[in-house]
């Protein structure tokens, strides 16, 4: 017998009893698709989470630690520097907002005190002496020390001194730089 003659010898109970388990077997099927779907999407999202936190503390152990000595403050400061470029005995001023823009960078000029040559010195949390360098001032204006001229000469707070780019800044310095 075909499909359709024993259609037509059941009941019509039976028929709806055949159409309802025909629907029962078919959600059960979407819902098993589903719950696969969630096992899926929850284990690819837990793997992902589970790589990026290791990673992360992967990263922390792995980084060398700053050593001690070169660490000037573990909780920030605010400190003001003072720069004053002259070439050929003529004083140079600095840009206003050096530092300020998208990018606030901690180590900035102001517009109000940019032409007394105030550099501020804005850090939060840990702060190394490679941060407050005078050669990290000079990247953050865009700019290369020795552009200015020939023959430079740098005195900090009346001192003749030489470490040039490598000078750490300190509170309340004065630095002038001299082009021949």
């Amino acid at each position: 017998m075909n499909d359709i003659q024993q259609s037509e010898q059941l009941s019509e109970k039976e028929r709806r009893e055949i159409k309802r388990e025909e629907k029962r077997g078919a959600w059960e099927i979407a819902a098993q698709k589903r719950r696969f779907k969630k096992v899926i999407f929850w284990g690819l999202g837990g793997g992902i989470a589970v790589l990026a936190i290791g990673g992360m503390i992967w990263y922390a152990a792995a980084r060398p630690p700053v050593p001690e000595s070169d660490i000037v403050s573990r909780s920030g400061f605010h400190w003001h520097s003072e720069l004053a470029i002259y070439v050929k005995g003529v004083k140079q001023e600095l840009s206003p907002n050096i530092g300020i823009g998208a990018v606030h960078q901690p180590m900035h000029t102001h517009s109000e005190d940019a032409g007394q040559g105030a550099i501020h010195l804005e850090f939060q949390g840990v702060v190394k002496k490679e941060d407050i360098m005078l050669g990290k001032f000079f990247k953050n204006w865009g700019k290369d020390m020795r552009s200015f001229g020939a023959n430079m000469k740098m005195t900090v707070n009346g001192q003749e001194n030489t470490e040039y780019e490598n000078y750490i800044m300190h509170d309340k310095d004065k630095i002038e730089l001299y082009f021949d």
